[in-house]
């Protein structure tokens, strides 16, 4: 579990392909991984993967068929700068909202304006993140909580990013045409899901 707090922003250092998967190699800034051991949960970019060897500078992931056929991860390559999360230990303050590193699907950025002080970032949302996306609701991009500031269309989302989130996130990063990861409100999903069982639909 997380809470879509970026800790760091990192960076890949190669990617090697594996029967199955892709050994992902990714540097960490100093002082995030002293605490982190093999098999631990680190959201990178919002993916949800286990630690499969780690030291001082780097670890390494192995991202299998399906989460490279659902997220970006396929697209990684060296030199790519990503979001970074450690799992959330009980007791910590929830900074953001309830993050599970499962992405629901990808969108694409449809537009980036500067406002003054903070940045309008559109989004397109698939099916299965525009059900469960309301005004002033979470959305989570690329690993980092967002609120979402507007609804310009049906399957359109808008955040608003503070300075903060822009020098502090890999978002500074994308122009118009970039893929992203979208995870939607955890708890909106549960609802949905419940109402349709109730109607007798489908989730």
């Amino acid at each position: 579990m997380f809470t879509g707090i970026v800790a760091a922003v990192g960076e890949v250092v190669s990617v090697d392909p594996l029967a199955q998967a892709r050994r992902i190699v990714i540097a960490a800034p100093a002082g995030l991984l002293d605490d982190v051991r093999p098999g631990d949960s680190i959201a990178v970019d919002g993916v949800c993967q286990t630690v499969v060897s780690v030291d001082a500078e780097r670890f390494s992931i192995d991202a299998i068929g399906t989460t490279l056929s659902r997220t970006t991860l396929a697209g990684f390559s060296a030199g790519r700068r990503v979001n970074l999360e450690l799992a959330l230990a009980f007791g910590e303050r929830l900074g953001g909202h309830l993050v599970q590193g499962h992405v629901d699907g990808t969108g694409r950025v449809l537009s980036i304006e500067r406002r003054d002080e903070y940045v309008l970032l559109d989004v397109s949302l698939p099916a299965e993140v525009s059900g469960v996306t309301v005004l002033h609701g979470s959305l989570t991009i690329d690993g980092v909580s967002l609120t979402v500031n507007a609804l310009p269309g049906a399957d359109r989302a808008q955040v608003a990013l503070i300075p903060y989130t822009w020098e502090h996130t890999n978002l500074s990063r994308l122009t118009v045409g970039s893929d992203v990861n979208l995870e939607g409100d955890m708890l909106g999903r549960f609802v949905v899901h419940h109402l349709n069982l109730r109607s007798g639909g489908h989730s």
